[in-house]
């Protein structure tokens, strides 16, 4: 089963509106001291379900990751853990747990800003949405927000190591 092809943004959107939302709630988090990294969830029509940044260590949760959350409170938004036709606006290319939360979740695609060459799982480490046992496939957009994104992150972890 092939991955589908990415559609047109949502009608009177952009890509970069919907990372817009995603690279706040990363400022968020980088505020908080939590890793730099935001999602925001949106319907096929550009409506925010919902938002969410990294917390792991507020939280004291390993799957406190920024997309976890955002799909947790967009389930309950919508009373269901299937998120069919839904899209993902993300800072950092999906971790490998992230991507298996995204693909049992049926979102339809994921629109991120920056590869993650050590953990990505989406296309920097591993074509986890290709995986030929898994049932269900979304489409990526990379690069939206790229140099912002990752900006942000390298000046994160520059002040951390000081």
């Amino acid at each position: 089963m092939a991955a589908p092809s990415a559609p047109q943004p949502p009608a009177g959107t952009t890509w970069r509106d919907l990372m817009d939302v995603a690279f706040g709630e990363a400022c968020k988090a980088a505020q908080a001291g939590e890793a730099p990294i935001g999602a925001a969830l949106f319907t096929p029509t550009g409506t925010l379900l919902a938002s969410a940044h990294n917390r792991p260590i507020a939280s004291h949760d390993p799957t406190g990751h920024a997309e976890i959350l955002c799909l947790r409170e967009a389930a309950r938004v919508m009373g269901n853990y299937r998120l069919p036709d839904t899209i993902m606006a993300v800072t950092l290319e999906p971790c490998l747990m992230c991507t298996g939360a995204l693909i049992h979740a049926r979102v339809a695609g994921v629109v991120f800003a920056a590869r993650d060459e050590r953990a990505g799982a989406l296309v920097s480490n591993l074509e986890g949405c290709s995986l030929p046992f898994t049932n269900h496939r979304l489409w990526t957009v990379e690069g939206v927000m790229g140099t912002e994104c990752s900006s942000l992150l390298k000046r994160f972890f520059l002040e951390r190591r000081k």
